[in-house]
């Protein structure tokens, strides 16, 4: 069981049992202040009274350990084990899943952050760069391991950037901390902004390698072509062989002869 399920279901039972013992000391505390004037106070009556101020006490209690578990941020998404992670990457669907997973964590981790905006370019940009990867040769490999290194540097810097923002609030004010954060987040926007142009430049090495030299258009067009003439010849010669064969084979009609025409009268 993570950590981040365990938050929440004692964040749910804190809040269940403040309910409880709310509606439990509200109705000891009404039935204490109606039985009293008409009784007096005995034994009964105290007992009323007692149980509805312990209830009361109990559901302020309640109420504030529910408001100081709400008021702690909740723990983040806890990956799957080595077996199952490793039984994942053995399929397309299951890596699939393992880097959503890892990309929601990362992403939780920066909430709330002033560089959120500029991590989720940088996560797109990944995604297109990964799908443009295997199609870059020569040159461009060499431009996909720049890449993977610019990224995990930036994400390294992004997450840096989110710690020394989550720390400004604790202590007291203090400018100096406020501009080193300023210059960090404004370094990891440029150096996203920079990885997106890296990202557009191997598209448009992708699409340039894709086109011949001599011809605007790929070999594979024109033998499309040819095949595609290649075949309406061939069916064109089958329908003319058809017609030549049914004309030969039907013969002019046949005429019943004239004796056999005047015996039927």
């Amino acid at each position: 069981m993570d950590e981040r399920g365990k938050y929440f279901r004692r964040l749910k039972r804190l809040r269940g049992a403040a309910r409880r013992w709310s509606v439990l000391g509200g109705g000891l505390t009404a039935a204490a202040a109606v039985l009293v004037p008409y009784s007096g106070i005995g034994i009964a009556d105290a007992a009323w009274a007692a149980g509805a101020g312990a209830s009361v006490v109990l559901a302020r209690w309640r109420w504030r350990d529910y408001r100081e578990l709400g008021a702690r941020p909740a723990p983040e998404p806890a990956l799957p084990g080595p077996r199952f992670a490793a039984a994942l990457e053995r399929s397309e669907v299951g890596r699939t899943v393992l880097h959503e997973v890892r990309r929601q964590k990362n992403r939780y981790a920066l909430r709330g952050s002033a560089i959120a905006g500029a991590w989720d370019r940088l996560d797109r940009a990944s995604a297109t760069m990964l799908g443009l990867a295997g199609r870059l040769d020569g040159a461009g490999e060499t431009a996909a391991l720049e890449a993977a290194t610019a990224e995990q540097w930036l994400r390294d810097l992004g997450r840096r950037v989110a710690s020394v923002e989550r720390a400004i609030p604790l202590g007291q004010p203090d400018q100096r901390l406020e501009q080193s954060h300023a210059a960090l987040a404004e370094q990891f926007v440029e150096g996203v902004e920079a990885f997106e142009g890296l990202v557009a430049a191997a598209a448009s090495y992708v699409a340039e390698d894709g086109h011949p030299v001599a011809d605007s258009r790929h070999p594979a067009y024109f033998g499309l072509v040819e095949a595609a003439e290649r075949l309406r010849g061939i069916a064109e010669g089958l329908a003319e062989l058809r017609d030549r064969t049914a004309r030969f084979t039907s013969g002019p009609p046949r005429q019943a002869p004239a004796g056999s025409a005047g015996t039927s009268r």
